[in-house]
């Protein structure tokens, strides 16, 4: 945004060069210390997951690592030699990549939405005591995490996992290549439902399922430890410091301004989460969500939906919705003959955790139109973050502001009130793009330089929700749950 960016000539030195590599395209961007873009400094290469019936959603590795090669070389011009201190990468989370002792990938980049491991998330469950499993790491057993997927590799594809030495995320596979050494975030090893979140250590017990050893991870590092013995061979980032790999959840909070319990984050871009940072461990975690350590002093809670944007995808090409005015649909008054939609296309992860859950409308008649088909999906998606809120005001309360960032969100600003008429709180849109990618620089900024204040993230007004609605969402939260109850196999 224009009245947020800054020009190079007048940044505020030392600069950030941050990374991100998202479901829908790698980006970069130079940021100022006080976290203001730096204009004309951005650069993005779009791409997408190769997906299938069966649940596959992958990534070559290698293509992303030419996307992010790209973005390094069109960032480094040699007008900002000496003046970028640091590099910092995110990257979707529970991502993997399988890498042989010359640090080649002998598997494609498994994403989080690669649901073929369902039957494996099924027989540890019968395995092992799965709250035990999230009371100590965070996470429950999900056909995102790793130790099922890996086990799902070990039993479909016994060469490959034998071939493979390390296993990494996609953001270390990247680092490795690119420098030659690599660490993982602990935000981003958090993520893999492997890291024992009150040490920050690997977890032996959840190792030994996956299957793996400690030493075919890489070293944990928090945000706030580089990488050393780097070279990379862009000249102008000499001397900078490469900051390890962060999970793109805990850089959306801090890029929205969430950066306490005070504030929750509604993310929605392909998929959705809805999160707060709070401080310390918490001593138990709700069962419906998860609980990500992200360093030292700070842990990561909330939860994820599959299905924001893809959902909007998936009715663009599937529903007759060139006609329907959305922005008009949404900020109609609710109308008790739309449809309810279980907006599960991809499974579902918070809060029943039903890796195998698929997408369900109900209520549909001869009389229903591509409009009230297209409001119904949306308002299950609001409904699926209600679904987090409510388990999240156990552990933390009421937050004391609700802001929304992501593509959705800037695309259909209209969907906020249905959101904040579900959650019955206002809703305060960020205004500027690129949030998550904000958060990854902020982060690198914090060791680079603390004592610079940093610019407030811009926020639109409030969607307020309207006391009158307040009902018809009730009955409709309960026609949901039901619903969830009659077809969703219980986890």
């Amino acid at each position: 945004m224009p009245e947020f960016s800054v020009a190079l000539s007048d940044a505020v030195d030392p600069l950030v060069l941050a990374l991100d590599v998202g479901s829908t395209g790698s980006r970069g961007g130079l940021y100022d210390a006080t976290g203001r873009p730096v204009r004309r400094m951005r650069h993005k290469v779009p791409h997408a997951f190769a997906t299938a019936a069966d649940g596959t959603s992958v990534i070559d590795p290698d293509a992303v690592l030419a996307e992010v090669d790209e973005i390094l070389t069109v960032l480094t011009p040699p007008a900002v030699r000496g003046r970028v201190a640091g590099v910092a990468l995110d990257t979707f989370a529970s991502s993997l990549v399988g890498v042989d002792g010359g640090g080649r990938p002998v598997t494609p980049c498994f994403t989080y939405a690669d649901a073929r491991c369902t039957d494996q998330v099924t027989d540890l469950r019968a395995e092992v005591d799965e709250l035990a499993v999230q009371q100590r790491t965070g996470t429950r057993l999900h056909s995102s995490y790793l130790p099922a997927r890996l086990r799902w590799l070990r039993e479909t594809d016994p060469g490959a996992f034998t071939r493979a030495t390390r296993w990494l995320s996609l953001g270390e596979y990247l680092y490795l290549r690119l420098l030659g050494t690599t660490a993982v975030g602990t935000s981003t090893a958090a993520w893999t439902g492997m890291l024992d979140r009150r040490t920050g250590t690997w977890d032996a017990p959840m190792l030994e399922v996956a299957g793996l050893r400690a030493d075919q991870l890489s070293p944990v590092h928090d945000p706030d430890r580089p990488l050393t013995g780097v070279e990379s061979h862009w000249p102008v980032l000499a001397g900078a410091a490469w900051f390890p790999v962060i999970a793109d959840g805990f850089a959306a909070n801090v890029g929205a301004g969430g950066t306490d319990a005070t504030t929750a984050v509604v993310s929605a871009a392909t998929s959705g989460a809805m999160r707060l940072l709070v401080p310390g461990t918490p001593e138990h975690v709700p069962t419906g969500l998860w609980c990500y350590r992200v360093d030292a002093g700070r842990t990561l809670m909330g939860g994820a939906v599959n299905d924001v944007g893809r959902a909007l995808s998936w009715l663009d090409e599937t529903v007759r919705v060139e006609a329907v005015d959305r922005a008009a649909v949404l900020a109609a008054d609710p109308d008790p003959a739309t449809p309810t939609v279980l907006p599960y296309l991809t499974g579902e992860r918070s809060t029943g955790w039903a890796a195998g859950a698929r997408a369900l409308l109900a209520d549909v008649t001869a009389a229903t139109t591509a409009p009230a088909l297209y409001r119904a999906t949306l308002e299950g998606v609001a409904l699926s973050y209600g679904r987090v809120a409510a388990q999240l005001a156990q552990v933390a309360g009421p937050p004391q502001r609700i802001v929304a960032g992501g593509r959705v969100t800037q695309d259909l600003p209209a969907w906020l009130q249905v959101l904040a008429d579900v959650l019955g709180a206002p809703v305060r849109p960020v205004t500027i793009k690129r949030s998550t990618l904000r958060g990854t620089a902020l982060i690198a900024l914090a060791s680079l330089a603390p004592d610079v204040p940093r610019a407030a993230v811009p926020l639109g007004p409030a969607s307020n929700p309207v006391p009158q609605r307040a009902g018809y969402y009730t009955a409709r939260a309960r026609r949901y749950g039901a619903l969830y109850d009659a077809v969703i196999p219980p986890s």
